[in-house]
């Protein structure tokens, strides 16, 4: 995969001390672009990724647990006939992983990373194909596909007398920065409730200041209130322009964990407006001779083209070989074999994301002409 600089970690500094060809320590890592995009920096053989479906729960079901150990299995017996030196640490490694892994709560799947030097687990709020991938880079796709579920948003917590915004990010929710808010409705005044600040008043305050967090940072906006706030607030607001959707009730002291459970089907409806901007994308840039439907050519064109957005199939996957020149692509069904890129479409969407575009992930399908990607380009 092409890199990009690796985001400094609390525990890299430590990285030197560590004997040779033992992984950091395992750890859960939340889901986001900085977390990706550490991960895809990694570079070295072997990187090993575990990718598997699970039951959300309070701890993992066994029968996952039972697949993730099939799948370190198939690990060990790739890197035993390989012959690769100093692979027992990392084999290891993925045992601890999945003992750990065990007990603690799980979401829809898991994906599980380790090298020499790092080990991280990933819980994912979608689901996956279940495989083994070895390579000198970590299969990231799913993690992109599951960043593209739960892209960036604000999250404004209201009531009648009492504000919150958090910012969203794959299965994080965390307080919006800057002082204004949490924001309450003032009540201070005479016995009468004169100077007091009336409920509508409130909200006009809140939309002030929701307005100038969101030219800080620009986000699509869910709206979590009950009646009539809800209502009364999206009829005076003037910063509802990229409001995603609205999620019913009072949420103000709803734990963080399930605020994203109720987050998440505003978030997928969101998500089908964004693929359809993708398909109208790709009709305009077809008729203008912009767009190319194969991962062969869509190759080649990432690297010396300008990328623009690339939609590809959720379930498209492209074993292939890189050849000698570094720019094109031989199909591979040798999957195992170490010169094999085990997924050519996860390199293709972390050169075109690296370089400036985006990414939309389809179902299978909807690509017109039956194409299982499409990659379009800026004009030069």
């Amino acid at each position: 995969m092409a890199s990009t600089p690796l985001a400094h970690h609390p525990d890299d500094s430590t990285a030197a001390q560590r004997r040779p060809g033992a992984p950091d320590s395992a750890r859960t890592t939340p889901l986001t672009t900085h977390a990706v995009t550490a991960l895809q920096a990694v570079r070295a053989y072997p990187s090993i990724s575990l990718l598997a479906c699970t039951r959300p729960g309070a701890v993992m079901h066994p029968g996952d647990v039972a697949t993730l150990r099939t799948l370190a299995a198939q690990a060990r017996n790739r890197l035993d006939a390989e012959h690769v030196p100093n692979a027992r640490p990392l084999l290891d490694a993925l045992d601890t992983m999945i003992r750990e892994a065990a007990g603690r709560p799980a979401d829809r799947a898991v994906a599980l990373f380790v090298s020499a030097a790092h080990s991280r687990r990933v819980d994912l709020p979608v689901p996956v194909v279940d495989r083994c991938v070895i390579d000198p880079t970590f299969a990231t796709r799913d993690l992109v596909r599951a960043l593209q579920h739960t892209p960036r948003h604000t999250v404004l917590l209201l009531s009648a007398d009492h504000a919150r915004l958090l910012h969203g990010h794959g299965t994080v929710l965390v307080p919006a920065p800057g002082s204004a808010f949490p924001a309450r409705r003032r009540s201070d005044g005479d016995h009468t409730g004169r100077g007091a600040e009336r409920p509508i008043e409130f909200l006009r305050r809140v939309d002030r200041v929701l307005g100038a967090a969101l030219r800080l940072y620009p986000m699509p906006l869910v709206l979590v209130a009950a009646e009539p706030t809800s209502g009364n607030f999206r009829r005076l607001s003037r910063n509802t322009a990229r409001l995603a959707g609205t999620v019913k009730g009072n949420h103000l002291a709803t734990p963080t964990e399930t605020l994203v459970d109720l987050i998440r089907p505003v978030l997928r409806d969101y998500l089908r407006s964004r693929a359809q901007q993708a398909l109208d994308l790709i009709e305009q840039r077809a008729a203008e001779g912009r767009v190319l439907t194969d991962i062969g050519t869509a190759w080649l064109a990432a690297r010396w083209e300008r990328p623009e957005m690339l939609a590809v199939e959720e379930d498209y996957f492209y074993p292939a070989r890189l050849n000698a020149d570094g720019d094109t692509l031989t199909p591979a069904d040798d999957v195992d074999h170490p010169e094999v890129i085990d997924d050519a479409v996860d390199e293709l969407i972390e050169t075109v994301l690296s370089r400036g575009g985006w990414i939309a992930l389809l179902p299978p399908g909807e690509l017109p002409g039956g194409a299982r990607l499409a990659l379009t380009l800026r004009r030069r």
